[in-house]
């Protein structure tokens, strides 16, 4: 029998890729989604992976099942066990599907989903003998924060190293300058060892250096330049002209704006 080969700390990337048993391949969603069909094709084995595309296309769907196969609570937050992946990854979908890790495991980790933040600062801030030190946020209770103010300095006090971080739409809670520093500590951190995996609409996230961009969709899978991006497209041509772009969104409604007095 093959010896199991020993996992040690050091720098990413830890997730590598996807392996899927096409014989426990199910029926209805997830398995439908065209992404999903084709996740072998992703590779995922360098420091920053974007995951680009229109809502539905399953980039949140994606992340949820590596995020499981790889030890993180449902609602997100830090990895169990003292930030240890498992020795041999979890199998997902009923077996279909497992990530194909590379020899080396993350100190920590953190998974990140814009919709269960709350419950995760709420658990940072409750005092509970299981919760992390408030000093390692910064100090300042979560919820004390605006919801940008407390992911950023989540992002701040705990992105780091020899970490593995899945990062869903974290744009929702921030500003544009918000968004600019998440990119700064995403490539401090990427620089120091860490392996991000990111699923986003944002154009300044995109713009990450060195970063890989797949984009997922109707037909499957592919890796993007950025300037071919819709997201960074239409973000382009809204700036250049505003006004078309929302004249076009609502030309089919049949009742005119109610009359606005001057400022």
């Amino acid at each position: 029998m093959a010896k199991r080969a020993i996992r040690r700390f050091g720098p990413g990337p830890y997730v590598l890729g996807f392996a899927r048993d096409q014989a426990l391949w199910g029926e209805g969603f997830p398995f439908d989604l065209p992404a999903l069909s084709a996740i072998e094709q992703l590779r995922v084995d360098v420091p920053v992976t974007l995951l680009a595309g229109e809502n539905g296309a399953g980039k949140s769907t994606i992340l949820e099942l590596v995020a499981e196969a790889i030890g993180f609570a449902a609602q997100g937050g830090e990895l169990e066990r003292s930030g240890e992946l498992p020795a041999v990854p979890r199998t997902v979908l009923g077996g279909a599907l497992a990530p194909v890790l590379s020899s080396h495991k993350p100190r920590n980790g953190y998974y990140l989903r814009a919709e269960s933040f709350f419950n995760v600062a709420e658990f940072v801030d409750s005092g509970d003998r299981y919760a992390p030190d408030i000093s390692l946020y910064g100090n300042v209770p979560l919820h004390r924060q605006s919801h940008g103010e407390s992911f950023l300095a989540l992002a701040a006090n705990r992105f780091g190293g020899e970490s593995v971080y899945l990062l869903d739409e974290p744009e929702a809670a921030l500003s544009v300058t918000g968004a600019l520093a998440l990119l700064a500590v995403i490539v401090r951190a990427a620089r120091a060892g860490a392996q991000f995996l990111i699923a986003t609409h944002s154009p300044i996230l995109l713009a990450c250096p060195d970063a890989r961009i797949i984009e997922l969709n109707d037909t499957g899978i592919r890796p993007r330049a950025y300037d071919d991006l819709d997201a960074v497209r239409l973000t382009r041509g809204f700036l250049d002209a505003p006004e078309r772009y929302v004249h076009a969104a609502l030309e089919d409604l049949d009742t005119p704006w109610p009359s606005v007095p001057p400022a």
